[in-house]
């Protein structure tokens, strides 16, 4: 479909000659000789482009910019003006022109011009269409949960979100949703426009993070063949997420801080300071007081982060959300499996609120990822749901037993296993607090994540 240009001046040969230019250029056009004409046409009509003269016999340009933004509010307006008045065309681009075009034309130049603006319009509108996708699918609506301590939390990202505070502490347990609320922090403030990057700290060694956090200059090593923008400059003006901060190295931490203190760094290689505007939302699910005793993470450094601390509930510290959580997940996977389920059995969800999950949120979207994909009939029953990795499962139905053996029976050493993952879990990986929880001494407890050899 062509697009629409509207042409207002008062000087019926000027009309004709830019009608006739643009479209031969392949655009739809309406011209009108005054104000009022072109109000009318602004009021009915989509247009993707008008070329305003600022000389009216009942208007000024001016006014008319004005209403024609009122009328349509991304509408990009070129203002015709004389060679003689091109201070009137400075005011129009200060009142929210996109380019002017002074009498008598250059035709070329001015098909090139209105090219240019139509092109840098539908790019705007591209853009604004996906943030909107973005803030749609990670935005606040997204954080799921109407418990207390999540009803608390979502106020609390709606204030961060539009202050002007530079940095937050995301805390938890693994999978409960550390990477959705940073997101969440990023897509509900004035940032949105601008970048949000992230990086796991444990993702790179130690020299790779700090090529991808600071950039490199040309020559700073073997390989450094061009100049490199790290993350915090591709960033400026956003967000960047550092996921498992306290598994930073301390040389990289020092670093880190002198960016969270001063806004500037120096790329690997380079002697000039970048300075940068970047909000900072670092996230863990280690101990990071006994980190901080045992000399792996910086004091400093933590209480520059720690200006606003938010600690995220395990799924196990907020039952009441489950429901919730589940029907959001099936939701989205029969949408994206072209499924139809109608919800879920009484079964499937007292067996669904009943289990630990030592995964967390991550582990719930899982188990019903595997459901949408498996199941069969209207709605998900209990056989439907099959539970993870973990083997035991505290019950309300057999409150007598701290364990219920599974149907089909299971080894001793799984359950010692999962005992230990769920007491490192619960220190967020303090091995002295899971000793205390399993009645263990700390080198026992090492022992047996050496023999299990479970991830931390």
């Amino acid at each position: 479909m062509a697009s629409r240009i509207l042409v207002v001046d008062d000087e019926k040969l000027i009309r004709w000659s830019l009608s006739e230019r643009l479209r031969a250029e392949g655009y739809d056009v309406l011209s009108v000789p005054d104000g009022a004409a072109a109000e009318r046409v602004l009021g009915s009509t989509e247009l993707d482009l008008a070329l305003l003269d600022l000389r009216l016999p009942d208007t000024d340009g001016i006014t008319l910019l004005k209403k024609a933004h009122a009328a349509i509010p991304d509408l990009p307006v070129i203002v015709i003006t004389a060679y003689s008045s091109v201070d009137g065309a400075v005011e129009a681009m200060k009142t929210g022109a996109v380019d002017y075009v002074t009498k008598p034309f250059n035709m070329d130049e001015l098909a090139m011009t209105v090219r240019r603006a139509i092109e840098n319009a539908s790019m705007r509108r591209r853009f604004a269409d996906h943030i909107s996708d973005e803030k749609a699918r990670f935005g606040l609506e997204n954080v799921i949960g109407e418990s207390a301590r999540m009803a608390e939390i979502k106020r609390l990202i709606r204030r961060l979100a539009r202050s002007e505070t530079t940095t937050i502490l995301l805390l938890g347990e693994s999978g409960t949703g550390k990477d959705m609320i940073a997101r969440a922090i990023h897509y509900e403030s004035n940032r949105v426009d601008n970048p949000f990057v992230n990086i796991t700290c444990t993702a790179l060694p130690e020299t790779l993070l700090e090529s991808e956090l600071f950039g490199y200059e040309k020559g700073a090593f073997t390989d450094a063949r061009i100049q490199k923008k790290g993350l915090f400059e591709v960033a400026t003006g956003g967000t960047v997420f550092l996921d498992e901060i306290a598994d930073m190295r301390p040389s990289l931490q020092s670093k880190l801080l002198r960016v969270l203190e001063d806004r500037a760094f120096k790329r690997i290689g380079g002697t000039d300071d970048v300075t940068v505007d970047v909000r900072v939302i670092a996230a863990t699910n280690r101990d990071i007081d006994e980190a901080m005793r045992n000399g792996r993470f910086r004091e400093d450094l933590y209480y520059r982060l720690s200006t606003v601390p938010i600690q995220i509930p395990s799924l196990r510290e907020r039952r009441d959300d489950i429901p919730l959580l589940v029907n959001h997940f099936l939701r989205q996977y029969n949408y994206e499996f072209h499924q139809a389920y109608q919800g879920f059995s009484a079964d499937a969800l007292k067996k669904l609120t009943a289990y630990l999950w030592p995964g967390n949120v991550r582990e719930l979207r899982n188990v019903i990822e595997r459901a949408a994909l498996l199941g069969s009939g209207e709605v998900i029953s209990a056989d439907d749901v099959v539970l993870g990795r973990s083997t035991l499962q505290r019950t309300q139905q057999d409150p007598a037993h701290l364990a219920v053996l599974p149907a089909q029976g299971c080894k001793i050493e799984d359950i010692e296993k999962d005992l230990v993952c769920q007491a490192l879990e619960r220190t967020r990986g303090n091995r002295t607090q899971a000793a205390e929880l399993l009645g263990l001494t700390r080198d026992q407890v090492r022992y047996k994540i050496e023999k299990y050899q479970l991830p931390l």
